[in-house]
């Protein structure tokens, strides 16, 4: 190695401690310590995880759920055909493809028939998407803006990104999830993909929607739009309806709002903890609820990616972190038909926790996400049948073959677990 590549590489780590620096990342993380727990049956949980993780509470009725992408491409494109005065679309994630093309040639539908289409992309996760796309969509009437695009006033915002999936129609219904706008989600063969991947999608109705959409209109006006309320409709609560919790958490506090979202549900349970969670990546917080709930004789059952994933140095940081969870006998699945992409968990009988949030230190800290939590007896079936399937087509992690993994492998995670905060 030469003197010269020495000193390159030299400031190069010296750039990527200042960023990390800047970031906070160095910063002590929160602990959360109570002196006892908050059963789930208790008076307090609701009152006090409204407080503590600054949830907005809600009443919503829900209409449908779908696991396959095919399902969810098809509900939101018939949403989309159904708008009479507004569409509102709010995304991560967005490739070149059938998908995007699809989706495009819908809203210039709408728009050209007189809807107002509000258009709010993430500008990393739709960086591969060309210029001519959004041309195309603002020649025919479409409102496009980007959320966080690169300014040398403010660099490091770069860094922070809305996670949010989003899709309002003319303000009376909403869907949400974890799925972006890409031929991915079909399968892809690149990954070894076998089946299209795995993620899930729900649609809700009454007085939610309304939240949602000032929740995307705060956005929204963010990135420089104008809201636009005129066909707002006035919601009524059906007895259909139920009470449910929306927790819209913005990036860069170390009070993480999905962080405490999740945690308090996980330190209530009682007899059943099932996650899904792609990147499963845990901090402290998150880790010791696991392990405390398992060690009281909860059952502890984790689905994430497997071989099959878009991010390989991201999964063997997740594998990396294993050991813990392996060691207090708990169950790590890993899905092996696809890319497993759904964020969903189920505690207890019917706590359920679902939205665009991952396990993960980004997910927690540095992107903005949405979240739902509820008691769901009428929903739990379906989400219950959904892990079950996630399980049967999923491998078992066990202790042994795990610490057999290869060297390499070891290293990538090592490495990639110290930039876990920014993966």
């Amino acid at each position: 190695m030469t003197w010269t590549t020495f000193f390159l590489l030299f400031a190069a780590a010296i750039v990527v401690w200042m960023i990390l620096y800047l970031r906070g990342v160095f910063e002590p993380q929160i602990c959360y310590r109570f002196d006892r727990r908050i059963a789930l049956d208790s008076p307090n949980f609701l009152p006090m995880l409204v407080g503590f993780s600054k949830s907005i509470a809600t009443q919503a009725r829900l209409t449908q759920f779908w696991s396959q992408p095919d399902q969810i491409y098809a509900a939101r494109l018939e949403a989309i055909q159904k708008a009479q005065h507004l569409i509102q679309f709010e995304t991560f994630f967005m490739t070149p493809g059938y998908r995007a093309d699809q989706f495009a040639q819908a809203l210039i539908e709408r728009s050209r028939c007189g809807v107002k289409v509000q258009v709010l992309v993430d500008h990393v996760g739709t960086a591969q998407i060309p210029a001519s796309y959004w041309k195309q969509l603002r020649g025919a009437g479409v409102e496009v803006r980007f959320f966080h695009p690169p300014r040398l006033k403010v660099p490091l915002q770069y860094l922070s990104r809305t996670h949010r999936k989003l899709l309002i129609i003319d303000g009376t219904i909403a869907l949400i999830g974890g799925m972006g706008v890409s031929d991915d989600w079909d399968g892809n063969p690149k990954i070894g993909d076998r089946a299209p991947w795995l993620d899930g999608e729900i649609q809700l109705e009454s007085t939610i929607v309304s939240v949602l959409m000032s929740i995307f209109l705060r956005h929204w006006l963010y990135a420089g739009g104008q809201a636009t309320v005129e066909h707002l409709p006035v919601q009524q609560a059906s007895r259909a309806a139920k009470p449910m919790l929306v927790i819209a958490s913005d990036a860069d506090s170390k009070l993480s709002l999905i962080n405490a979202l999740i945690w308090f549900g996980l330190q209530a349970a009682q007899h059943r903890i099932w996650i899904a969670s792609p990147y499963f990546i845990l901090e402290r917080n998150t880790r010791n609820a696991i392990i405390a709930a398992k060690k009281r004789g909860v059952d502890v059952q984790i689905v994430t990616t497997g071989v099959h994933n878009d991010k390989p140095p991201v999964y063997y940081a997740v594998r990396e972190r294993y050991h813990a969870l392996l060691r207090a006998d708990i169950a790590v699945y890993e899905y092996q038909p696809s890319m497993m992409h759904a964020k969903l968990m189920l505690v207890d009988q019917d706590w359920i926790n679902f939205g665009s949030a991952n396990f993960d230190p980004r997910s927690f800290f540095h992107n903005d996400e949405l979240n739902l939590a509820w008691f769901a007896p009428d929903f739990a079936p379906t989400v219950e049948h959904f892990f079950t399937d996630a399980f049967s087509t999923s491998d078992r992690i066990e202790l042994s073959s795990w610490r057999k993994r290869p060297w390499w492998q070891k290293m990538i995670g090592q490495l990639a677990l110290l930039l876990r905060w920014q993966l």
